[in-house]
């Protein structure tokens, strides 16, 4: 192919795909944070960067990110610590802080990125106005998963609707943001020393007072665990009236954007006992196997 063919000016003219950064705030995660960091590792277009943010951990979190940083040297896997307060938001926003992608990814802990996550959020990010992005959920020890993305894809697609466009939702264990957009809103974004809203919400509200754009992308798929549904009845309630408080926060009084709340209300009881059942039926064909 020639330099002055019509294909290779079109190549030339293609923009750059947007350098992708990872945030992965992460308190006593031992238990997932390796799946989660080869999740990420594994992607078909690689990360600039995989920053776990360890907040005060009294377990062996730091440690499984350092043994990984040795396992995996050609990752771009950074370790850093936030101790200087306690919570998710002080830690979430060291890490924002810290990333030099054009896009910074962020997920929880528990999050295993679906192997194209990097590229999709790439390509949701080479359209210009987009500020944001967030997709669906897999829950990945759950029954049925394919079908949970479904639901858990209409849900999302219903509270947008819900919302007649206005308000898009970040979804914290599954979103993505300029890093210009973050500069913007990060000295407004509310701290929440009392731990009562959704931090992800917030960053929405925020974002949609600046006037910038977030963009629901369906192939940006992430799973994530139901671990939330080993709550007791009460803390969960308190977790799901985080959405009210929030909206309270900002002085928002769209009664739809209540939708949430009455759908998680309304799972909660099925959906704990579907993983029960699928918990126990997982442990009985681990000893059969062991047998």
């Amino acid at each position: 192919m020639s330099a002055d063919s019509p294909l290779a000016g079109a190549l030339q003219d293609a923009p750059e795909p947007p350098g992708v950064s990872i945030v992965i705030p992460a308190y006593n995660e031992e238990s997932v944070i390796r799946q989660c960091l080869i999740a990420a590792i594994y992607q078909s277009v690689p990360a600039d960067e995989i920053i776990v943010v360890d907040n005060m951990s009294t377990d062996r979190t730091a440690r499984i990110v350092r043994q990984m940083q040795q396992e995996y040297p050609e990752s771009p896997i950074i370790l850093l610590r936030q101790d200087v307060a306690q919570g998710l938001i002080p830690t979430r926003n060291h890490g924002l802080n810290s990333a030099t992608g054009d896009v910074v990814g962020r997920i929880d802990a528990d999050s295993v990125l679906e192997p194209d996550w990097v590229e999709q959020v790439q390509k949701a990010f080479t359209d210009d106005s987009v500020a944001a992005a967030t997709g669906p959920v897999v829950y990945y020890d759950m029954p049925m998963r394919r079908f949970g993305l479904k639901a858990d894809d209409k849900m999302r697609q219903l509270m947008l609707r819900l919302a007649k466009h206005q308000y898009h939702f970040l979804f914290g264990s599954n979103m993505a943001l300029r890093r210009t957009a973050w500069e913007t809103i990060r000295d407004e974004t509310c701290l929440d020393e009392k731990d009562e809203m959704h931090e992800d919400i917030d960053l929405s509200l925020h974002l949609f007072e600046h006037d910038l754009k977030v963009q629901y992308v369906p192939q940006m798929v992430s799973g994530m665990s139901a671990r939330r549904l080993e709550d007791s009845p009460r803390d969960y309630r308190y977790y799901v009236q985080r959405f009210d408080r929030t909206y309270k926060a900002h002085n928002v009084k769209k009664m739809a954007l209540k939708a949430p709340m009455v759908v998680f209300f309304s799972v909660y009881f099925p959906a704990k006992l579907l993983r029960a059942i699928h918990t126990a039926n997982s442990a009985q064909g681990v000893r059969r196997g062991g047998l």
